[in-house]
């Protein structure tokens, strides 16, 4: 019912500050667990759905190979490279294709003569084979590796929503924390009597507007341009209206 209110009753929200601040810190928790729910699916998804293709490419795609003595070396005689689902896949032992080259892509898996590339949104990460020359490594190692990871998914998948609820529930207190102390300068702005308390609380209810609709734009995957500053506007507007609800304190003759 708090949560529904929330969604568009300022009023309620203004009501909502009397509660003990043990409430409204348990609907911080259930906020953040809504806030988890998309990311932790999606991510899983794409970690699930990316280990069967990486293992669907060393069986198919990509030939034999070994890195050893800090160099990349199989039978293929001419680079190899893949483009799909906005990803570009580059395998090439024969030195032909550079690092700067790798990095005119977007997003994109290089593993080059001497090094091993990863671009992510234009960022790129190069790994030197150098750094393992005193090991061996094949495409059956990377095979039993990724079959090794696959098998670790029930226990890994679980703790990854672990690990993104707990820092999405920190990150939500520190905002709320944050939100509060913005309630204190629009108390003063308002001439209403409230203090930190109560301020916390409604900030806690305040930012559940902007919550529950970053949840179904992360569950429908549809990117919001200037998502921080959308968050915070509503957030602080909302608390404002809220704010704005609480009696004026009369004065006495």
């Amino acid at each position: 019912m708090q949560l529904w209110k929330s969604l568009y009753s300022p009023k309620d929200i203004a009501r909502f500050r009397f509660q003990k601040i043990g409430k409204a810190i348990g609907y911080v928790f259930l906020l953040a667990f809504l806030s988890s729910l998309p990311l932790s699916y999606y991510m899983s998804v794409n970690l699930v759905d990316g280990i069967r293709y990486m293992k669907t490419l060393l069986e198919n795609e990509i030939p034999s190979f070994n890195i050893e003595n800090g160099k990349l070396a199989s039978s293929a005689t001419q680079p190899i490279t893949i483009n799909e689902h906005g990803l570009t896949i580059v395998f090439d032992s024969t030195g032909k294709v550079t690092t700067e080259e790798m990095e005119r892509a977007t997003n994109a898996i290089g593993l080059l003569k001497h090094e091993a590339v990863i671009v992510t949104n234009g960022q790129t990460q190069t790994y030197d084979y150098a750094m393992f020359s005193n090991m061996t490594l094949t495409d059956a190692d990377v095979r039993s590796f990724l079959g090794t990871v696959q098998s670790l998914l029930p226990v890994f998948i679980p703790l990854l929503f672990v690990f993104i609820y707990v820092f999405i529930s920190a990150s939500k207190f520190v905002g709320v924390s944050v939100l509060a102390f913005i309630g204190l300068i629009l108390r003063s702005t308002l001439d209403k009597n409230i203090s930190y308390r109560h301020t916390w609380v409604m900030s806690a209810y305040a930012i559940t507007l902007s919550t529950v609709f970053f949840a179904v734009m992360e569950t429908v995957q549809a990117a919001v341009p200037y998502a921080p500053f959308v968050h915070w506007f509503v957030s602080i507007t909302v608390l404002f209206l809220a704010i704005k609800e609480i009696p004026s304190p009369t004065l006495k003759e």
